[in-house]
């Protein structure tokens, strides 16, 4: 069946990184646009980036630009995200899927919190 697994959130100070991970299975990966979205509790989920399924074109919302990067490894069926400079604001739990998005696609996403 189609698994999203996803990692490598964490708890990191204002101007620090993390990278995430999405593995992917289940389903063809390279015939798939691919998006991140993140969670705040008691709010709806937000696209944060999208990659086109060759990795030619990504797109990043305004709010991250310049400090969030979106990519893709077909061979590994993996995608991930590389966030700099992350802001208390950035703070949410990670998912990735499929774009738009599938609703049996979400996995248990990673959670994110920046704050010192």
């Amino acid at each position: 069946q189609v698994q999203l697994v996803e990692s490598g959130g964490g708890l990191v100070q204002p101007g620090g990184s993390l990278s995430l991970s999405c593995a992917a299975s289940g389903f063809t990966f390279g015939n798939y646009y691919m998006t991140w979205y993140g969670q705040v509790p008691g709010k709806e989920g937000e696209l944060v980036a999208f990659i086109d399924m060759t990795g030619s074109i990504t797109h990043v919302v305004d709010f991250v630009k310049g400090r969030f990067t979106i990519s893709r490894d077909n061979i590994k069926n993996a995608m991930y995200l590389q966030m700099n400079n992350l802001k208390p604001e950035d703070t949410a739990v990670y998912y990735c899927n499929a774009y738009p998005p599938r609703p049996a696609y979400w996995g248990q996403g990673t959670q994110v919190t920046v704050s010192s």
